[in-house]
């Protein structure tokens, strides 16, 4: 067997690895573990004249871009979804309460409960692109009450 094609095999073996490790995130922007950032889900969402309110507790750590609590709301039994606004989050590791609202369809929901997922998510410069790069997040069944 030739020498050549075993080289040439081998060399780009290598170059496809370093081409891997490059892409790969590097442990400085790898999301924090999740002692350290956090995002938490009231018990009880508060419904009044189309809009549902949501709230809870977040914790997070300086970064590249803005940070926002972002939170959807939606019937247990369903994949619909109706998000908010969101919130700008102050990332200084200390614990912040967030609230957000959204406007739903009338009749969309309705006392009782529902299911809340609420995304810590920072915006981080990727060239010409703001790129999303996500925190921490709970997902959590409430209770909505008319207000």
């Amino acid at each position: 067997m030739s020498v050549r094609p075993v080289l040439g095999a081998a060399a780009g073996s290598a170059l496809l690895l370093l081409g891997f490790a490059a892409a790969a995130p590097s442990p400085a922007s790898a999301a924090p573990s999740t002692t350290s950032e956090s995002v938490t889900v009231d018990a009880e969402g508060r419904m009044a004249d189309g809009a549902v309110t949501l709230s809870g507790t977040y914790r997070c750590l300086g970064g590249d871009g803005p940070v926002f609590v972002s939170s959807s709301v939606g019937r247990s039994s369903s994949d619909t979804h109706y998000s908010g606004g969101g919130t700008r989050a102050v990332c200084d590791g200390e614990e912040h309460r967030w609230e957000d609202t959204a406007t739903v369809p009338d009749n969309a929901l309705e006392e009782g409960r529902a299911h809340v997922e609420a995304t810590l998510v920072e915006l981080r410069p990727g060239g010409v692109l703001l790129l999303p790069a996500f925190h921490a997040a709970e997902h959590r069944d409430i209770t909505l009450v008319e207000d």
